[in-house]
């Protein structure tokens, strides 16, 4: 039987109980018979239970049933294609061992790469599908660890430079989800930055600052820069959801996320972690 199930039929019973607890005192202070009323209530009370649990029942548990169901089988699709991102892992492994030159290798080191990516999608496409089913089980994890393979992520697209400096620092939330706030992040620093200027990455006294120096935002841009779908530069590609996932992770998460910016200078993003350190 479902946690929720029970709560609502919990909260339920407790509701009617106060409500009978008010009528008894109605009833008493008018002179009713006492022993008549509580014979009377505990029926009603105990077909009430039975009849909140019926309709809970029936309201929630198909959508358990649902939601179980399409779990189940986005697993079962995913586990089919992780079979074959596998095996083209695996099958470039052992092309790497034999090939000799140059440009063999490179094409095998793309292969990789894009098997990577694949692979990081099939991921993050399970994340999502199982949020909007139930909440993500949070998780310890040491944050310099993770923003540094995100960074050598990104320096695979041999664009920007990256300074790092980074505190050993373990925090407690929900992992994956911390991933695609640190990816949007990087992500937008690269984006409205030349690709001459480096991306700056400071993780110091519980906070987690990323700094770029592209163009930078008005004051009249930062207050709409949280909206989704808004884009600072509409020809950049993209939905212009980056942001928005970012706020929405952070307020779930109690992490205060500050952003500091000049038009032409740059932008500066705070992400301040205390609520989430161990």
């Amino acid at each position: 039987m479902k946690k929720e199930v029970i709560f609502a039929t919990i909260f339920y019973t407790l509701s009617l109980l106060i409500l009978f607890v008010m009528l008894f005192w109605f009833l008493k202070k008018n002179g009713f018979h006492e022993n008549e009323f509580i014979i009377g209530s505990s029926m009603l009370l105990f077909i009430a239970v039975g009849l909140g649990y019926i309709v809970n029942c029936y309201i929630l548990t198909p959508k358990f049933r649902i939601d179980e169901n399409l779990l189940h089988l986005v697993k079962e699709i995913f586990h089919e294609l992780n079979i074959p991102l596998s095996t083209i892992k695996a099958n470039s492994a052992m092309l790497k061992k034999k090939a000799t030159d140059e440009k063999t290798l490179l094409r095998l080191e793309r292969i990789d790469g894009a098997t990577l990516r694949l692979h990081r999608l099939y991921t993050e496409l399970i994340y999502n599908i199982k949020k909007e089913i139930a909440p993500i089980e949070k998780e310890r994890f040491l944050l310099r660890k993770l923003i540094q393979e995100r960074v050598d992520a990104f320096r695979d697209f041999g664009r920007n430079e990256f300074e790092l400096s980074l505190d050993d620092i373990e925090i407690f939330a929900d992992k994956i989800g911390f991933e695609k706030v640190v990816d949007n992040l990087i992500s937008n620093a690269m984006k409205y930055s030349d690709k001459t200027q480096s991306i700056k990455i400071i993780l110091q006294n519980n906070t987690l600052i990323i700094e770029d120096k592209g163009i930078g935002m008005d004051e009249t841009q930062l207050v709409t820069v949280f909206e989704r779908y808004y884009q600072l530069d509409s020809t950049a590609i993209g939905e212009g959801i980056g942001l928005a996932i970012v706020k929405s992770y952070c307020d779930n998460e109690k992490i205060k996320v500050s952003i500091y910016s000049k038009k032409n200078e740059g932008t500066r993003v705070i992400l301040n972690l205390h609520k989430v350190l161990l």
